[in-house]
């Protein structure tokens, strides 16, 4: 591709640079994601909102590398943790349920516990039970 020939995907000037790159600057690259984000509906731009919410939570919670830990689903509630929403569950070959917010997740114990854990990538022996 020519280089001289190049237009910026949000105003249409002329992009001197890298090869694959598709803005002229920044303030086109942001007002083109901007414009795009728009399209979404107010609900799915606030189950967003609550899903990253949920999973700063459970991050903040396993802190120093911990891959998991047990806290009291109070501490949880008290945080803010909106229980209604997450990405998905996982059922594990015990019958326990895992709720995620992306890559961070917990299971209910008894007496008000739960178990907060870190998914760490290796599904290749999971199945993932979308909700």
């Amino acid at each position: 591709m020519d280089l001289d020939k190049k237009q910026c995907h949000y105003c249409g000037k002329s992009i001197l640079g890298r090869v694959d790159k598709k803005f002229c600057d920044d303030y086109c690259r942001n007002s083109h994601n901007n414009q795009r984000r728009i399209g979404d509906s107010p609900d799915v731009r606030n189950i967003m909102a609550y899903l990253k919410i949920n999973r700063n939570i459970l991050e903040s919670i396993l802190v120093d590398g911990v891959e998991k830990v047990k806290v009291p689903k109070e501490r949880l509630q008290r945080l803010g943790y909106y229980f209604k929403y997450h990405t998905h569950t996982y059922i594990n070959w015990k019958g326990n349920v895992y709720t995620y917010s992306f890559d961070y997740g917990f299971v209910e114990l008894e007496d008000g516990w739960i178990l907060v854990v870190r998914d760490l990538g290796d599904n290749s022996s999971k199945t993932a039970n979308r909700n």
